[in-house]
């Protein structure tokens, strides 16, 4: 019986990589678009695209091949910047016209420095900004006095948002607020940390 069991487990087809004989549809360039999921939280990292040959090199290396249509060359995800992806698992939709690919990310997908291309776009340029640090950039002047000036910002347009809560008008609440998040984001970048993380443990608390 042990014996049975062994081999109907070692017949059963690996089904984290579909097999080479199903392809997708390839558009009339070549390519089929790539959405890229962290496969622990579920959250889209990215769109690419990838040909034929990228799509063979991430079969046979376990990590995320594309084919970059601005540049017009293969590029292997985080072969510079160390932010590769290692491929769970992947999906077909039901035209075969599109692929899933479920991924463990070693670092941000998104080339501002976010952990993904769709979180809001305010992060996605503080990110950047933190990032690129560019010469006379408000964001990047208050990154180089370190996470103590970020915090102070912070608790100021915390205080003021409350105020603005009870005294003030919806526009003027509306105001605080911005200045709060945005300086709540300036916050994480100062260190080092992305909004994701404030959204995992909130999805913890979830009952």
């Amino acid at each position: 019986m042990q014996r049975r069991r062994e081999r109907k487990r070692h017949s059963r087809p690996n089904l984290n990589f579909p097999s080479l004989d199903l392809q997708p549809k390839f558009d009339e360039n070549g390519l089929v678009p790539c959405v890229v999921q962290d496969a622990r939280t579920g959250e889209v990292l990215t769109v690419a695209y990838m040909n034929e040959e990228a799509l063979e090199r991430t079969r046979a290396t376990g990590e995320t091949h594309f084919w970059s249509r601005s540049r017009g060359e293969l590029w292997h995800k985080g072969e510079t910047s160390g932010n590769v992806q290692k491929v769970r698992r992947l999906r077909y939709d039901c035209d075969a016209d599109a692929l899933v690919a479920l991924v463990d990310p070693a670092g941000p997908a998104c080339h501002t420095g976010s952990l993904s291309c769709f979180a809001p776009w305010l992060w996605r340029r503080v990110a950047e900004r933190a990032k690129e640090r560019p010469q006379g950039s408000y964001v990047a002047g208050l990154l180089a006095e370190g996470p103590a000036a970020a915090a102070r910002k912070v608790g100021e347009e915390g205080v003021e948002a409350a105020i603005a809560g009870v005294n003030e008008s919806d526009d003027r609440l509306v105001e605080e607020l911005a200045d709060l998040w945005f300086h709540s984001y300036v916050l994480l970048a100062a260190r080092g940390l992305d909004p994701a993380a404030v959204e995992d443990e909130l999805r913890k608390r979830v009952k």
